[in-house]
C-alpha cells in the first residue's frame, strides 16, 4: 500500500508544480498579489508530497519489499541497513526521486525563509524552480517509476553495487545532488531576474547563500567521492578524470566563478550580465553531467548506464532549459544597466581574471569530456582522452588562478596600487621560497612541476593569512586591539580566509600524491618482507572471515621502521555472496603527512598474493584542505548579511502609500 501513496503523491506533487509553475508567474506579470501569494505554499505542499514518496521509498528498502521491483534489483536482506537505505539512491530511479526531493527542498526553503524578498521576484523564483521540478517530475513517472511492483515477488533480492556498499557512497551522493540541484536556485534567481529586467546588489545579495550552500555541498560531495576511489578501489589514487568526475567538478568550477562574481554585482553593481550568464551556466553544466551518468554514454563504475530512451528524455528536457534560458539571456540581458567601471588593476579586475580562467578551465574540461563522444556518435572513431590531455591543460591554468588569489583580496576597490600590493606580499613569497627549499631538501631537486605545486600551495595558504592580517592591523597595531577587530570581522571574511587557505593544503596534497608517490607491485607469500619509503612490511599470515554479506580473506602485515614497531595493516578481499563480485579492502597507515596503502589482489595458486604497496606523501593533507574549504563555506553562510539579505527600508504611512501610488503594487 505505501508503495502506492507514494507513487501518488509524486502524481499530485506534479499537479501542484504546474500550479507554482504557472499561476504565480502570471499574477507577477499582473501585479495579483493573491496569484503571487500561491507561489510559497505551493512550494512547501510540493516538497510535503515528493518528501513522503522519498520517504516510502525508503520504509520500502528497510523492511526489504521484495514486492517493489526497485528493492529487488537494488537490495538484500542480509545487507547491513545503512546499505540499503544508501540503496535507494544507488540507483537510477531512487536517485532520480532524492534529485526532485532536493529540488523540492530548496524551493520550500526560499518559500519558508525568504522574507525579506519582494513578492514579485519571490513568486518569478519559485516559479522556474517548479518549472525544472515540473521536467523531473514527467521523467520519473513517464520512465523511471520507482514504485513499480513485481509479481511474484521473490523470496530476496539482488543486492546493491558491492562498490557502493561503503560510507563514503552512502553520503557521497546526497552532497553532491545537494550541490547539483543547490545551483538550480542561483538559476531559478537568474531567469526572475531577466523576467524581470533588473539586476542590481540587493538580487546578488539574496542569491550569493543559495550558490554559497551549494558550492559547499558540491565541494563536499567532490572530496568524499575522491575519498572512496582512493581507498575503495585498490588503484591507490583519488582523481582519474572519469567522465562522470568531470561531470560534478565542472559545475564546481562554474559555481565558484559565480560566488566571485556576485561579489562584484553586490559591492560594485557591476559584471551583471556576466554574473547571470555564470548562473545559467553552473546549474547547466549539472544537468548535462545528469544526461551523461543516466543516458547510457558512460560506462563508469559510478555511472549507471541506464536504457539510452531515458537520455532521450532528459535531452529534451536539457535542451529546454538551457536552450530556452540561454534565448531569454540573449534578448534579455542588453538591455540591462552595466554599473560601475573600474581600472584593469582593481579588486573588481583580479576578479574578473579569476573568472576568466575558471571559465577556461571549465571549457577545457567540457571539451575533454564531450569531444570523444562527439566523435563516437558521427562515427569518426574512438578517441580516449584521459590524465595527459587534462594535466596539459588543466593544470597550467591554476597558476595564474592561485597566484592571482592572493593578491586580488589586498587589492582596492575601483583602483589599486600593485606594486604597493606585491611590497605587502614580500613575506608570502619568502615563505613560499622556504617551502621549495625545504622540499628540495626532503625529496632532491625536482620535478620541477612539483617545486611550482609547493610553491603554489605555500602561497596560497600563507597569502589567505596575510590577507586577515592585514584586516585586523596585525603587528600593526597593539594586540587587543587586532583581537577586537579579528573578532568583529564578518563571518564572510573569516569563511573566505579559511576557503582559500583550505586551496592551499589541499594543493600541496595533490602535489605530494602526484609527484612524490612510491609503488610496489608483486607476489608476496607469508614469511616474506617487503620495502617501500622506509618502512619494511612482513607478510604474517591469510585467514577467512566471514562479514554480514561477503566472505573475505584477510592478510596480515606487521609494520616496522627504523626497527620499531609502527602496527598492523589488514587488507581484505571481499567476495559478495550475492553478486559474486570480487571487492579489495586497501589497508592504510597514515602519520598525518603521508599515506602507506596497501591492497590485496589475487592469490596465484601456490601460496603467493598479488599485492599494491604505495608510499602516498602529503596525501592527507588533500581531503584536510577539502574539509577546511568546506569549513569555510559554511562559516561564511553564518554571515548575518546573508542571512537577512537586502536591509528593508522603514517607511512612514504615508510615504509608503505614495510609494506604491507612483511604482504599482509589486513595488517596482
Amino acid at each position: 500500500m505505501f508503495p502506492e501513496l507514494g507513487h501518488y503523491a509524486l502524481v499530485l506533487a506534479l499537479l501542484v508544480a504546474l500550479v507554482q509553475a504557472t499561476l504565480p508567474l502570471a499574477g507577477a506579470r499582473r501585479g495579483d498579489a493573491g496569484w503571487m501569494a500561491l507561489a510559497g505554499p505551493a512550494a512547501l505542499a510540493q516538497f510535503g508530497l515528493i518528501g513522503f514518496a522519498f520517504a516510502t521509498l525508503i520504509q520500502a528498502a528497510i523492511v526489504s519489499d521484495f514486492s517493489v521491483l526497485n528493492v529487488v534489483q537494488n537490495s538484500h536482506s542480509t545487507k547491513p541497513l545503512l546499505y540499503k537505505i544508501a540503496g535507494v539512491w544507488g540507483n537510477h530511479e531512487g536517485s532520480m526521486v532524492l534529485w526532485v526531493t532536493i529540488l523540492a527542498a530548496f524551493g520550500a526553503a526560499v518559500a519558508a525563509f525568504g522574507r525579506s524578498l519582494p513578492l514579485p521576484l519571490k513568486a518569478r523564483v519559485l516559479a522556474v524552480q517548479a518549472m525544472i521540478g515540473t521536467g523531473f517530475l514527467l521523467f520519473i513517472l513517464a520512465t523511471s517509476d520507482p514504485f513499480q511492483r513485481v509479481d511474484p515477488a521473490p523470496l530476496d533480492g539482488n543486492d546493491l553495487n558491492p562498490l557502493l556498499q561503503d560510507p563514503g557512497l552512502a553520503l557521497h551522493p546526497p552532497f553532491l545532488y545537494l550541490g547539483y540541484v543547490g545551483f538550480s536556485m542561483a538559476f531559478s534567481f537568474a531567469i526572475a531576474a531577466l523576467i524581470e529586467g533588473r539586476v542590481d546588489p540587493a538580487w546578488a545579495r539574496w542569491v550569493r547563500p543559495w550558490t554559497l550552500a551549494a558550492w559547499t555541498c558540491l565541494t563536499l560531495g567532490i572530496a568524499l567521492g575522491s575519498w572512496w576511489a582512493y581507498y575503495t578501489l585498490g588503484w591507490g589514487g583519488w582523481w582519474f578524470w572519469d567522465p562522470v568526475e568531470n561531470a560534478s567538478l565542472m559545475p564546481w568550477l562554474a559555481g565558484t566563478a559565480l560566488l566571485h562574481s556576485a561579489i562584484v554585482v553586490e559591492k560594485r553593481d557591476a559584471l551583471k550580465s556576466w554574473t547571470l550568464l555564470l548562473a545559467i551556466l553552473a546549474f547547466s553544466l549539472s544537468l548535462i553531467g545528469t544526461f551523461l551518468v543516466r543516458s547510457g554514454v558512460l560506462s563508469s563504475v559510478h555511472a549507471f548506464a541506464v536504457d539510452p530512451a531515458r537520455g532521450v528524455f532528459i535531452l529534451g528536457l536539457l535542451t529546454v532549459v538551457i536552450g530556452g534560458s540561454l534565448v531569454l539571456y540573449g534578448v534579455r540581458a542588453p538591455a540591462l544597466k552595466t554599473g560601475g567601471l573600474f581600472a584593469p588593476v582593481s579588486r573588481e579586475g583580479a576578479l574578473v581574471l579569476n573568472n576568466l580562467l575558471l571559465a577556461t578551465a571549465t571549457a577545457t574540461v567540457l571539451i575533454g569530456t564531450l569531444y570523444p563522444l562527439f566523435l563516437d556518435v558521427l562515427g569518426a572513431g574512438k578517441v580516449s582522452v584521459g590524465p595527459p590531455f587534462f594535466n596539459a591543460t588543466f593544470v597550467p591554468l591554476m597558476v595564474p588562478l592561485v597566484t592571482a588569489m592572493v593578491v586580488g583580496p589586498l587589492l582596492t576597490w575601483k583602483r589599486a596600487d600593485l606594486a604597493g600590493v606585491l611590497g605587502r606580499l614580500a613575506t608570502v613569497a619568502a615563505l613560499a621560497a622556504l617551502a621549495v627549499l625545504a622540499a628540495c631538501w626532503y625529496h632532491g631537486d625536482g620535478p620541477v612541476m612539483a617545486l611550482v605545486g609547493v610553491a603554489l600551495a605555500a602561497w596560497a595558504f600563507f597569502g589567505a593569512w596575510v590577507e586577515w592580517a592585514e584586516r585586523i592591523g596585525l603587528f600593526r597595531v597593539p594586540l587587543a586591539i587586532s583581537v577586537r577587530r579579528a573578532a568583529g570581522l564578518p563571518s564572510a571574511a573569516w569563511g573566505m580566509t579559511l576557503a582559500h587557505a583550505g586551496l592551499g593544503i589541499a594543493i600541496a596534497g595533490m602535489t605530494g600524491s602526484a609527484f612524490w608517490v612510491s609503488e610496489r607491485i608483486q607476489v608476496a607469500h607469508p614469511g616474506d618482507t617487503v620495502e617501500i619509503a622506509g618502512y619494511h612490511l612482513t607478510f604474517r599470515e591469510v585467514e577467512p572471515v566471514a562479514g554480514p554479506n561477503y566472505d573475505a580473506r584477510r592478510a596480515t602485515f606487521v609494520v616496522t621502521r627504523d626497527g620499531r614497531d609502527v602496527g598492523l595493516l589488514t587488507p581484505e578481499q571481499r567476495h559478495y555472496t550475492v553478486t559474486g563480485m570480487p571487492v579489495s579492502h586497501a589497508a592504510i597507515h597514515t602519520t598525518g603527512t603521508a599515506d602507506l596503502y596497501l591492497a590485496l589482489s589475487d592469490d596465484d595458486g601456490a601460496g603467493g598474493w598479488t599485492i599494491r604497496l604505495y608510499h602516498h606523501p602529503l596525501v592527507p593533507w588533500l581531503w584536510l584542505g577539502c574539509a577546511v574549504m568546506v569549513l569555510g563555506g559554511l562559516v561564511s553562510l553564518g554571515d548575518r548579511r546573508l542571512r537577512i539579505g537586502a536591509p528593508a527600508v522603514r517607511r512612514r504611512p504615508a510615504a509608503a502609500a505614495a510609494a506604491l501610488a507612483v511604482f504599482g503594487s509589486d513595488g517596482r
